[in-house]
């Protein structure tokens, strides 16, 4: 690659761990760079130190991005402009697509140098299918929210990725648990890092494992595909609704037969305000 970068934008994957994971490629790139869009000045000074350079950097997130984008595109008109986000691929969970669309909108040029993506990595580490799968990012904070954003992925024969962190980690498996039905799972943080560590268990045996231990670090949560087994009969759900409902509330109810026969918790309970 040449010293001197063409003018437009340039996509740059860093690393979600490791500082070595930076490629070649993009330690070019941001060498060369008129100017780099970071969302952390002082997380992107850190990897271009591991480099050795210094290159002017300016905010680019969530809360400066509408504000800063025109300014943006209209110096990719006579520089080279970077694009990172503190770890990962730029664009995936961030408000980064903006700033692509308008740039091809302005008529600029726009390159990506392709690299570490933390969804990605995790579900080569979960042991789970990966034919298909749909990265959903992070799941609502409210539990109403949260509830239906689960319920209308439900029946989606796919691996489910999601992002999550540690203090909301037990909450928001035992909500997949209760969505999904207690499909198998896998817990994985601290990717490329010292304590990389991947947890596998069905959604309430992990849920149960950091109910009073939430852990460190970046997290990504992988759930398998609902299973191709034969639904139980209605009749049978009828009856194991009944029996609960004489010792539990419906919801709690509905819940304990979701979780034992597999089942989306929200589907069990309309059968059991049915029954009621």
């Amino acid at each position: 690659m040449s010293e001197r970068l063409p003018p437009g934008l340039y996509i740059v994957a860093t690393p979600i761990g490791n500082l070595s994971d930076l490629s070649p490629h993009a330690a070019a790139v941001l060498s060369a760079a008129d100017l780099i869009a970071v969302e952390d000045s002082r997380v992107t000074a850190k990897l271009l130190s591991h480099i050795g350079v210094k290159r002017p950097m300016t905010p680019y997130h969530d809360h400066n991005a509408d504000r800063v984008r025109p300014e943006l595109i209209a110096q990719m008109a006579e520089k080279a402009v970077a694009l990172v986000s503190d770890a990962g691929t730029p664009l995936i969970s961030d408000p980064g697509y903006k700033l692509v669309r308008d740039a091809r909108a302005a008529g600029r040029t726009v390159h990506t140098v392709a690299g570490p993506c933390a969804a990605i990595a995790a579900l080569t580490l979960a042991g789970l299918p990966t034919d298909r799968f749909l990265f959903l990012g992070f799941l609502p904070a409210k539990s109403g929210a949260r509830a239906s954003a689960i319920a209308e992925v439900a029946p989606i024969k796919a691996s489910l990725i999601f992002y999550e962190s540690g203090p909301r980690l037990a909450a928001a498996l035992a909500a997949l648990r209760d969505g999904l039905g207690d499909r198998e799972a896998a817990v994985v943080r601290e990717i490329s890092k010292k304590f990389e560590e991947t947890v596998t268990g069905t959604l309430g045996e992990l849920a149960d494992r950091y109910a009073d231990a939430p852990p460190r670090g970046e997290i990504v949560i992988v759930v398998g595909p609902p299973g191709e087994a034969e639904a139980p009969a209605e009749a049978n759900v009828d009856a194991a609704l009944r029996e609960a409902m004489t010792r539990l509330s419906t919801s709690r109810a509905a819940a304990e037969v979701a979780r034992s026969l597999g089942l989306p918790r929200r589907d069990v309970y309309e059968r059991a305000l049915a029954l009621r």
